[in-house]
This record gives C-alpha cells, sequence and structure tokens, in this order.
C-alpha cells in the first residue's frame, strides 16, 4: 500500500503547470522592434510575431508563447533585455 502512495506522490510532483510568455504593451517600443524581437527571440514567423504586436498593442497585452516555466523564462528575460516588458503567469487551471 505505500508504493500506491509514493507512486501517487511522484506523478503529481512531476506535473508542471502549463504557463504563458506574456508580453505587455507600452509607449516605446515601435512595432518593428516587437516584430523583430519575436522572431529572433520566440522563433515566431514574421506573420506570427506581427498579428502578436498587433494584439499587444490593441489589447494591452499578449500570451505569444505557451510552456513551462523553465522553458518560457530564458525567454521572458531576452525579451526584458530588450527593453520590452514580458512576464511569465501559470495558467490557472
Amino acid at each position: 500500500m505505500r508504493t500506491d502512495v509514493q507512486e501517487e506522490t511522484d506523478v503529481l510532483t512531476d506535473h508542471e503547470d502549463p504557463c504563458h510568455l506574456v508580453v505587455w504593451n507600452d509607449e516605446v517600443n515601435t512595432f518593428e522592434w516587437v516584430i523583430e524581437t519575436l522572431m529572433t527571440v520566440c522563433g515566431h514567423t514574421h506573420e506570427q510575431a506581427e498579428q502578436c504586436s498587433y494584439i499587444i498593442h490593441f489589447h494591452g497585452k499578449y500570451a505569444v508563447k505557451n510552456g513551462t516555466y523553465e522553458d518560457l523564462k530564458p525567454l521572458c528575460d531576452a525579451i526584458t533585455e530588450r527593453g520590452i516588458n514580458a512576464t511569465v503567469e501559470v495558467v490557472a487551471g
């Protein structure tokens, strides 16, 4: 019986919450800079990056990529190092 409890605990601790990489609108960065950043840092195509930048502009923020915290944190850091506001947020589930 003890092994069943331990096995269930291992499964629960191995599961990671999904996260969003959120980029925030500002009055400083140009569309071109945000597009270039999303292409370089996130691997978006030009069309994807352009669409994201318009959504960010009109809605104030947008989740440009999904994944684990460990995967998204370095991308978030790279974006913020370019002067663009970004955060990693856990998806409420």
